[in-house]
């Protein structure tokens, strides 16, 4: 790539993104990859596999929440919390579906994703951080399973 067209395609992924994702899907398309912006569809590249880990832990993080606040609360259940519980496993269950490899990453991340939503379940719900094992009573597959309540 020429010092100019580099300097263009800089310039138009900085001040017009989605253009540049139009523009660079075209020279794809047709093959014109000494036109490719390489550099910063490299990184979009990686950027997609980091949000996807990212919306995974998020989404594992709001499920085991509203499932410690369903055991530890159970006068305060509501629909919302079922929702809740029922959306945030649909999302976690379809990635897994779309994206396999992200199996062993939700493994990796359970435990951590587990003492986040338990010290956000003490905040909501006022009770002592003390009340929530500190070990996730739920089993990684039992979590995300759609049928599953806690008591």
């Amino acid at each position: 790539m020429t010092p100019e067209l580099e300097t263009t395609q800089k310039s138009l992924y900085e001040t017009d993104y989605v253009r540049w994702v139009e523009n660079t899907v075209e020279q794809l398309r047709t093959q014109n990859y000494d036109r490719v912006d390489w550099t910063n569809l490299i990184e979009e590249i990686e950027d997609m596999s980091r949000r996807e880990k990212k919306s995974l832990k998020s989404n594992l993080v709001v499920l085991l929440l509203h499932l410690l606040k369903w055991q530890y609360q159970p006068e305060y259940r509501s629909g919302s919390w079922r929702g809740s519980i029922r959306e945030h496993r649909r999302r976690i269950n379809e990635d897994l579906k779309d994206s396999p490899s992200l199996t062993p990453y939700l493994q990796e991340v359970f435990a951590e994703c587990y003492a986040n939503a338990r010290l956000q379940a003490a905040d909501e719900t006022s009770l002592s951080l003390e009340n929530f094992p500190l070990d996730c009573p739920y089993a990684g597959e039992l979590a995300i399973d759609p049928d599953f309540l806690p008591d």
